[in-house]
């Protein structure tokens, strides 16, 4: 053990070492990193424990910061003495909203596509798809960065806001260009639920139950459900120049009641773990004290145990004002939470394959679910009907919801004993993206209606609990400091992939929406090699965070 050095604690970094002890420091302090991630390092899973000491001088590796020390405080503090209660429960609902108006639009706008074409006569009805897209890559980009620079909760009320106004505004839209660009609109509101969503309400939870993330899925297969709902009541029963307008009106409308939930209903608080690691300590407090005591408890950390946490050397006091954090943020604002992602080998490593894998589903997911109404309708058009095809979409919406179930159970069961470990998340998500893309091959096989929706069905089961494990492994694997960016750089990339998926089926259809010498089922094809892939690459993320509370 090293002697104490001028700051006055033991295994401090001195100024004036030599080159080869900050070699050495440097791979402690990359492995300890790597246990922080993982959430087994020594500093933080007995951090809690040591509270009532932490004015004694502690053996903390030099590059650690005090913030992470501190989120490890936080997190007992919310397991043991806050736990989930009313606030947190309440907080699950109203962020499930952000992962049902996500597919709402997603698959709202797919299932409208040929009325559309219908009513306005554009020269290809995916360019919607497209606009769609361009919205969600700016939204993710925008309000899933901005969460790490301004907070979680304003970027948290606002989106579903720009949704749903616009949402009603491209209902009244007078041609195909101001509904594509209003739709694009509508995407950039959207896009950053899920990256803001998903970090807000895991930094709100104790680790007991992180597994609810997963089960947010649900939100997203009732999403689905809402919209097959409303455009089968429209769609089906208006005429062409009616039936998709009336069906965006609804879908506005909703969206915007969920907002009026979020921001006059409940009183949200900001994430207690990004204003310690902003610096902003008695309002962490404040925070905590007030969920506490909406659950009916009371808390024993205070403002004096998170200063009693000594600092490291590379912590440096700091202006933290609003006015001076914002400008501090913005002035590093492209690689400030980017590098942190990539800080050791092992972190770099799950942060490029995490967002690898979010990239490919990106792109494979619309591929087949994006134009389902008008698979489904291609193969029903010579015995079926509008109400046909709508009502196997509707069956098919259903059939998701069981999947977040079925997540929730596979995520948090692990099997330990013997040579190799099994189970988790990443087993998990393996398994529903590998049984996603073979149900997705089988569906090219279809020769009949009940073999078509019986494989369309399987695919929404599979999906859902897929997208379920991934939404609750994204945001527990990203470090709480910059959770909001590592969240929206798979968001980002995720709809960047799939701006591609209206382009090639434009690519493989004619301009009136039937097959070209590709064949029908080429989009398909593609999707269901691209879930396979991303099954293989699942395998290979380094980190397993089941069971580890989120930093």
């Amino acid at each position: 053990m090293s002697a104490p050095n001028s700051s006055g604690y033991p295994g401090k970094v001195d100024v004036c070492k030599t080159s080869e002890s900050e070699k050495v420091d440097t791979a402690a302090n990359e492995d300890f990193e790597d246990d922080i991630v993982e959430n087994h390092g020594d500093g933080v899973d007995t951090a809690y424990e040591r509270k009532s000491h932490l004015s004694a001088p502690q053996v903390y590796p030099a590059a650690v910061s005090k913030a992470k020390l501190i989120i490890s405080l936080v997190n007992q503090c919310l397991q043991h003495e806050i736990g989930f209660g009313r606030y947190q429960w309440e907080l699950f609902i109203l962020t499930g909203f952000g992962w049902l108006a996500d597919n709402l639009w997603l698959q709202g706008v797919a299932v409208i596509l040929p009325q559309v074409q219908a009513d306005l006569v554009p020269p290809r009805v995916e360019y919607i798809t497209l606009s769609l897209y361009v919205g969600l890559i700016i939204g993710a980009t925008t309000w899933g960065s901005l969460a790490d620079v301004i907070g979680r909760k304003i970027s948290w009320q606002i989106t579903l806001f720009i949704c749903g106004t616009f949402g009603i505004a491209a209902g009244g839209a007078p041609n195909f260009v101001a509904l594509c660009s209003l739709i694009a609109c509508v995407g950039f509101g959207v896009g950053g639920n899920l990256p803001v969503d998903g970090a807000l309400f895991l930094e709100h939870i104790p680790q007991s139950h992180q597994y609810l993330l997963t089960f947010l899925s649900a939100f997203w297969s009732i999403g689905q459900l809402i919209a097959s709902l409303i455009v089968w009541v429209f769609i089906a029963n208006y005429a062409a120049d009616k039936g998709w307008r009336f069906s965006l009106y609804t879908m506005g409308c909703l969206t915007f009641a969920m907002f009026f939930c979020r921001y006059i209903i409940f009183e949200l608080q900001e994430s207690s773990k990004y204003l310690v690691s902003s610096g902003r300590d008695e309002e962490a407090i404040q925070v905590l004290q007030y969920i506490a005591r909406r659950n009916g408890k009371k808390i024993s950390l205070t403002v004096e145990k998170l200063r009693a946490v000594p600092e490291s050397t590379t912590v440096q006091t700091r202006n933290t004002s609003v006015i001076a954090t914002l400008k501090r943020s913005f002035s590093h604002f492209s690689l400030a939470h980017v590098r942190p992602l990539f800080s050791t080998k092992r972190l770099g490593v799950n942060s490029a394959l995490t967002i690898l894998i979010w990239g490919i589903i990106g792109l494979a997911y619309p591929l087949f679910n994006g134009f389902l109404p008008l698979y489904l309708a291609d193969r029903l058009s010579s015995s079926g009907s509008l109400n046909q095809t709508y009502r196997d979409y509707t069956i098919t919406s259903v059939c998701g919801i069981p999947g977040s179930a079925i997540a929730c159970i596979l995520v948090d069961w692990t099997r330990t004993s013997g040579k190799i470990a099994i189970g988790g998340r990443k087993t998990a998500l393996a398994v529903s993206t590998a049984l996603t893309g073979m149900f997705l091959f089988l569906f090219t096989t279809a020769r009949s209606e009940a073999s078509n929706l019986g494989y369309s069905c399987a695919s929404s089961l599979t999906q859902n609990a897929m997208y379920g494990v991934l939404y609750a492994y994204t945001p527990e694997v990203f470090p709480a400091p910059h959770r909001g960016t590592g969240d929206a750089l798979c968001s980002a990339f995720n709809r960047i992939t799939g701006i591609l998926a209206p382009v090639i089926k434009i690519t493989t259809t004619n301009q009136d929406g039937s097959a070209s010498s590709i064949g029908p089922n080429a989009p398909v094809f593609v999707s269901a090699s691209l879930f396979m892939v991303s099954a293989f690459l699942t395998l290979l993320l380094p980190i397993e965070t089941a069971g580890k509370a989120a930093l």
